[in-house]
């Protein structure tokens, strides 16, 4: 939700910037993620959502849910929940998560691929996108089997759809054009 992320930023900003200054980029990246995961149970969604629960007993309990966390991450949860933004948590964490890919040079690509890659086509896969993109490339591969054969790999904004479903799709759509283009011309 844009939204979501809107009010997500500023709060992701400041985790970063205390992470950094603390030298604990990974360490705060896994407990956002922990704590994104906790606030999107559904038991912890009716907690959030209580009127009978106190900002201060919210507080607590994901405190005692999130287990070790440092001082610095125990204040950053009572300002999330003390201004009612617990629900932004998985935003906030998605943020850091680029702004410390950012900081480290590292960019996130999403490849979904028809089929289980091998190591050693996963490696040369990335070692392609590296030298394209000119960074480090983390990537997390999915299994779609609707793309029939290849991959869609999204980095940011950016997909590269050389899976055969979209290749599909492009020819249906260049020979739609084709056929209207004919139609509309004077015999």
């Amino acid at each position: 939700m844009a939204e979501n992320v809107t009010i997500a930023r500023p709060y992701a900003d400041a985790a970063f910037r205390l992470a950094r200054g603390a030298g604990a980029l990974a360490s705060w990246l896994e407990v956002l993620g922990r704590l994104a995961a906790i606030v999107v149970d559904a038991d912890m969604q009716a907690c959030i959502s209580s009127p009978n629960l106190s900002a201060d007993q919210l507080a607590g309990l994901l405190l005692d849910v999130a287990g070790e966390l440092t001082d610095e991450q125990r204040n950053f949860i009572r300002v999330l929940v003390d201004n009612e933004r617990l629900q932004t948590l998985p935003e906030i964490r998605n943020l850091f998560a680029v702004l410390k890919n950012e900081h480290e040079g590292v960019l996130e690509a999403r490849i979904a691929s028809a089929f289980p890659l091998d190591d050693a086509t996963l490696a040369s896969l990335k070692a392609d996108l590296e030298t394209r993109f000119k960074a480090r490339i983390d990537a997390t591969v999915t299994i779609d089997p609707e793309l029939i054969g290849g991959v869609r790999i999204a980095i940011g904004d950016e997909v590269i759809d050389a899976s055969v479903r979209g290749k599909l799709t492009s020819m249906a759509a260049a020979l739609k054009n084709q056929e209207l283009s004919n139609a509309t011309q004077p015999l």
